[in-house]
């Protein structure tokens, strides 16, 4: 019998003999292989934290002890040990499990991530509410080193060193191998500084040499001081000693006995503690070993390969602005690229292998990155930012304040706009549509398919202010890269204009559509008409700020049926611009907005979840069509 089948809830990990646990750790790697190789996922992060997760299970009492995930994606086997291993085959599908900790799925999940950097803060918070509340559960955050760069971790640093009670916050660092000497000589150190008799004889010592009249005092932090000097020779974390954090490591994170001892230990002193844990990322898989930044984030693929089972036909949105990025740096050497730790994932690569002096990988900084790109910008550089759209949200601010009121040239790639599918609510790409039109001075476009978006950077290039262009995951749509009208700051594209079939009345139809949903608003426009004497006019809008209210009014005027078709949710939208301007114009149009309404969107493929929210073809003609026919 698999010890696997013994674990169907939480804290069943503790029925686990003690010499089982490293059979169990590969029973767990082999179960993430034969699942994440069929629905895709986050594979290399979670065959890394495996004895991590197993060792931290065996110090706590879930759900009443409290975990928290930074980003998340290293959550696997968490989920596993708390009873859902059985809801796997479904991981990342649409009403499955999340890919990411979800309270809503589980107590245990103490609270919801996606981003990074934000778990210590979380489990500060929850720290305080514990110490105010009197109560005596255990806390603990597991952060990456990469996330370590992100700002909020230092500011979460800074207060950690004035909360009395205990938090552990446990660094899992798959940078590299571990080193057996200085590892070993870290752990006999970590073991002895977080024993009891240690810390009690430490106690013991400085109170009896402050209890000395006159000199006792200042013998007391002159040995501190020389004991903090020795230890930061040999042992790595000063800079949490020096913030007067309590370090520990590096320990081996892939020796379960060796955590579960420095964990049960740091948890029973009355003070925060850091505990540095190096792992592998990948472990115990050679392909993820060897390419850990490639199945950091994979689709399905094939488990004695390693290859991807998609077969990739079209080049996506992230293929073609690598490209054509390329090809912009070689003729413009002003032009420097940056990315917040997402070279791979934005497209970046391409461009740091052929221009590494002019490419800058800020970690995972996304306000830094901003700002960063907006000193370069006032150097006479024309910095371009490729980032996430949900991650673009972090450096709002910076956006707003450090670029476009300073008027400057920053060009901000937006990949993932829209729906992003299997990521689910914590990587929608739906709210910068309302986000970034508020921004002063900020031209936003949202091309249509491949060649608008090669046709958008060479208009960004040349403009003299800050350009944001927004394109989503997927495949490039190339359909309509014959209608490509000249860039004209903030007026749309009429790609066709209205005909009238046969003698039958013409009911005025128009179809105003941004970025992606362009593709999806010329076959609801075929479709109508084929089947009706009505042919829709197809209008691209593409700029999104400034909007092209003298297009909208005009087309309010024409036409008697308006549809507005956008990846954004409603408030902010293109839609509500749309909606305002016939409320002005006291106009009698119809106005269809097709947007999403709801205010988070579930995780599951693009297509199931536009299906879901009717934002498809189908859904979208079936409302339309009522409305066309209707006299």
């Amino acid at each position: 019998m698999k010890l696997l089948n013994k674990i169907n809830k939480e804290n069943d990990i503790k029925k686990i003999s003690k010499n089982d646990l490293d059979k169990l750790a590969g029973e767990i790697r082999e179960f993430l292989l034969e699942n994440v190789s069929k629905t895709g996922g986050h594979l290399a992060s979670n065959l890394g934290a495996v004895e991590l997760t197993i060792a931290l299970h065996r110090c706590l009492n879930l759900p009443e002890d409290k975990v928290i995930f930074d980003v998340g994606h290293q959550s696997y086997t968490h989920k596993i040990l708390t009873g859902r291993k059985d809801e796997f085959y479904k991981l990342r599908q649409f009403g499955g499990i999340s890919g990411f900790p979800k309270s809503s799925e589980s107590e245990c999940d103490a609270f919801n991530t996606g981003h990074s950097s934000t778990s210590i803060s979380a489990a500060l918070g929850m720290a305080k509410a514990r110490e105010l509340r009197g109560s005596n559960e255990k806390i603990c955050a597991v952060i990456g080193d990469g996330s370590m760069t992100g700002g909020m971790v230092f500011e979460a640093l800074d207060q950690m060193t004035s909360l009395n009670s205990n938090c552990l916050i446990i660094l899992n660092d798959n940078e590299m191998s571990i080193s057996k000497n200085v590892g070993g000589l870290s752990s006999s150190l970590s073991k002895f500084r977080v024993g009891k008799q240690y810390n009690e004889l430490k106690s013991s010592v400085e109170n009896a040499l402050k209890d000395i009249p006159a000199v006792g005092k200042t013998m007391a932090k002159g040995i501190k001081k020389s004991k903090d000097s020795i230890k930061n020779l040999i042992v790595p974390g000063t800079i949490f000693g020096d913030m007067g954090i309590t370090y520990v490591g590096p320990i081996d994170g892939h020796d379960i006995d060796a955590m579960t001892e420095i964990f049960e230990s740091a948890f029973k002193l009355n003070r925060p503690v850091i505990v540095h844990i190096k792992t592998v990322k990948g472990k115990g898989y050679k392909f993820a070993e060897r390419y850990p930044e490639h199945f950091h984030g994979v689709g399905p693929f094939d488990v004695e390969t390693g290859k991807s089972l998609k077969i990739k036909e079209k080049p996506s949105y992230t293929d073609i602005f690598a490209k054509k990025l390329i090809s912009l740096g070689g003729k413009n050497d002003k032009i420097v690229a940056i990315t917040a730790a997402m070279a791979y994932g934005t497209g970046i690569r391409a461009f740091q292998k052929r221009f590494p002096h002019r490419t800058f990988d800020v970690g995972i900084a996304e306000q830094h990155a901003i700002t960063f790109a907006a000193g370069l910008a006032k150097g006479g550089y024309i910095p371009v930012v490729a980032i996430y759209s949900s991650f673009l949200q972090r450096g709002y601010d910076q956006l707003l304040h450090d670029v476009a009121l300073q008027n400057l040239h920053v060009i901000i790639m937006i990949d993932r706009s829209g729906i992003v599918g299997e990521d689910g609510e914590t990587h929608s790409g739906i709210y910068d549509t309302a986000y970034l039109r508020s921004i002063p001075k900020l031209t936003v476009i949202a091309p249509k398919g491949a060649k608008e978006l090669e046709a958008a950077m060479d208009y960004a290039v040349k403009a003299d202010g800050p350009v944001c262009i927004k394109y989503p995951k997927g495949d490039a749509y190339t359909e309509l890269d014959d209608k490509n009208v000249k860039f004209v700051e903030g007026k749309s594209e009429i790609i066709n204009f209205s005909s009238q079939k046969g003698e039958t009345k013409c009911k005025k139809v128009a179809i105003m559509a941004v970025g992606n949903m362009v593709r999806t608003a010329a076959e609801v426009r075929d479709r109508i008409k084929e089947e009706t004497n009505y042919e829709p006019e197809l209008i691209n809008v593409r700029f999104i700020n400034p909007i092209d209210k003298e297009r909208i009014r005009e087309t309010i005027k024409d036409f008697e049926v308006i549809a507005v078709m956008e990846e954004a949710v409603r408030r902010g939208s293109v839609g509500e611009v749309v909606g305002y301007e016939m409320a002005q114009l006291g106009a009698q149009s119809k106005l269809l907005h097709f947007c999403i309404e709801e205010e988070t969107v579930q995780h599951g493929s693009v297509a199931r979840v536009k299906e879901s929210l009717g934002l498809d073809a189908e859904g979208i003609y079936n409302k339309m069509i009522k409305v066309v026919l209707n006299p």
